[in-house]
């Protein structure tokens, strides 16, 4: 039988995503889409890359950033005693990094698709931007947040590369289900290589069928 523990890991990593993503990439996705600013393209070239780049690239700068052989690695482990590397902090920030685009691009659409007379309206009466963001837009939109956040988790839920260049492989700790699928197979267990594939196929579709549906009635 399989360990239900990098089960855990992974949940507690995907959870944990989406809040971190829906604290900052939810306010970027509305600049994005109301900005007219001529770096536009360029800020959403960047939120995209993890799209096109491999996950190990990735992993690679996030180690040379992060790791005490590099400068602000070792400022970070020496004055504040924090480890990125190999630790599950360092997983969810990675995995922030890596999830971003999946957050962004459908939330953005929902800002996209509300009038702008709506949003003019709501600052002629008085509301500040703040306002019109938290009161008017986000409500509006909030098909797009359940999506986004769907997204996000199946994506951060069954991410591989990224996780293992960052976080290794410890149980309890970093070893999350994909790993733990990667390691049976390894090892010829392909009874329990069949149950992690299976859950992890399980989740991914359970999630992802109501995030199109909303998706769909927005």
């Amino acid at each position: 039988m399989p360990d239900i523990a990098p089960f855990l890991v992974s949940f507690r990593l995907a959870f944990t995503t989406v809040v971190v993503l829906l604290v900052v990439a939810v306010p970027l996705a509305y600049i994005l889409a109301v900005t007219k600013h001529r770096l536009k393209p360029l800020l959403e070239s960047i939120v995209s890359l993890p799209i096109a780049l491999p996950p190990t690239v990735v992993g690679f700068y996030f180690l040379y950033a992060f790791g005490r052989g590099n400068a602000f690695g070792a400022w970070l482990a020496d004055s504040f005693d924090v480890s990125l590397v190999f630790s599950f902090s360092g997983l969810v920030l990675g995995s922030v990094l890596y999830s971003l685009p999946f957050m962004v691009q459908p939330v953005k659409n929902g800002f996209e698709a509300i009038s702008t007379e709506i949003l003019e309206s709501a600052v002629l009466d008085g509301a500040t931007g703040l306002q019109v963001f938290m009161r008017v837009a986000l409500p509006i939109a909030r098909r797009s947040l359940l999506t986004g956040s769907a997204l996000a988790f199946v994506h951060a839920l069954g991410e591989f590369g990224v996780v293992m260049m960052i976080g290794g492989n410890i149980s309890g700790e970093t070893r999350t289900a994909s790993i733990a699928l990667y390691d049976a197979v390894q090892a010829l267990d392909y009874g329990s290589a069949h149950i992690y594939a299976a859950i992890l196929l399980g989740v991914a579709l359970l999630s992802g069928i109501p995030a199109f549906q909303w998706w769909r009635e927005r």
